[in-house]
């Protein structure tokens, strides 16, 4: 059955956040599709303008900058992503730790050109989520001292989510939307099948290809191969540990993570591959997160993620 009796096939797509998204849905005839990318365009607009370390006026750069004990309004979306991802640090034991951006500009994956040296240290001597002074719903975020955000593993998922949102306000309900490898699918294709979506394969990895269907759900993938920097004969993974505010190891080659938010999945893949393959799968177990955990040799899943497939 097709989901949408005369619908049209559009795709977009084009570049946001320092990656590329992607849009294909079903849309009714007299949806002209310049609307719908306007509309994605406008969210990924306000995601950049208040949650952006890369642009210098952002609330998250303003805040940054911030003397200690300054207080910065934040907007709505804001407070939203912040509210998360202290949710899932909480939850984590800080493995998620949105407080890292001293750390990502010490190892070249900020603002800051690339360093041609091994940093010597974390840049930010661990762990610093817990310093926040803010509530969930409060309009300003107080500085405590030279903290520094990075929302870069969430914000991402979180632009999905509100992209969703906004093609559905101006009548799209089957959609598939894609930021920098982060997915969420709401409704059917045009052949009335769901959003089949083929995860990357890891490279040099044992592990089994996965294709799975998206109907109302997201997937999220934390990778260690994608966005290396390398100095002094040594390469790292973008994804740091935030009790010491270093690289990862390479025990964990990705995390591929199920929820119906991708702001969610985003951050979880986060916390769960920082945590590692052992620690993350109770992790996923206990919170009963659907969960891809792929390794040198092979792939372990959690048991919610087993009953998705199933």
């Amino acid at each position: 059955m097709r989901p949408l009796p005369g619908g049209a096939t559009i795709r977009l797509g084009g570049d946001t956040m320092g990656t590329s998204w992607s849009l294909e849905a079903v849309a009714p005839p007299s949806l002209d599709p310049e609307r719908a990318g306007a509309a994605l365009e406008r969210v990924f607009g306000r995601v950049i303008a208040q949650m952006s370390q890369w642009e210098p006026d952002s609330q998250l750069s303003r805040f940054n900058r911030a003397p200690a004990g300054s207080r910065i309004a934040i907007g709505a979306q804001f407070g939203i992503v912040l509210d998360c991802a202290l949710q899932v640090a909480r939850a984590s034991g800080g493995a998620f730790d949105p407080a890292l951006g001293t750390a990502t500009e010490a190892w070249g994956f900020g603002v800051a050109p690339a360093p041609d040296a091994v940093p010597d240290g974390g840049g930010n001597g661990g762990s610093r989520w817990w310093a926040l002074d803010w509530s969930a719903g409060a309009a300003e975020l107080v500085q405590p001292g030279g903290l520094a955000l990075d929302l870069s593993g969430i914000a991402k998922g979180f632009a999905v989510d509100m992209g969703i949102a906004a093609l559905q306000r101006i009548g799209i309900g089957h959609a598939l939307l894609e930021i920098g490898g982060e997915l969420r699918g709401i409704g059917l294709r045009g052949d009335g099948l769901p959003w089949w979506v083929a995860l990357e394969p890891v490279p040099d990895c044992a592990a089994p290809s996965v294709r799975i269907g998206l109907t109302g759900w997201a997937v999220a993938t934390s990778g260690s191969w994608h966005r290396r920097r390398q100095a002094g004969g040594r390469s790292w993974s973008h994804t740091l540990d935030p009790r010491t505010g270093c690289p990862l190891d390479e025990r964990v080659r990705a995390v591929s993570v199920l929820h119906r938010g991708c702001m969610q999945a985003d951050a979880l893949a986060t916390a769960i591959m920082v945590q590692g393959p052992e620690e993350g799968l109770r992790f996923a177990d206990r919170y009963h997160v659907p969960a891809r955990i792929v390794t040198a040799g092979g792939a372990a899943t959690s048991a919610a993620w087993r009953r998705w497939l199933a």
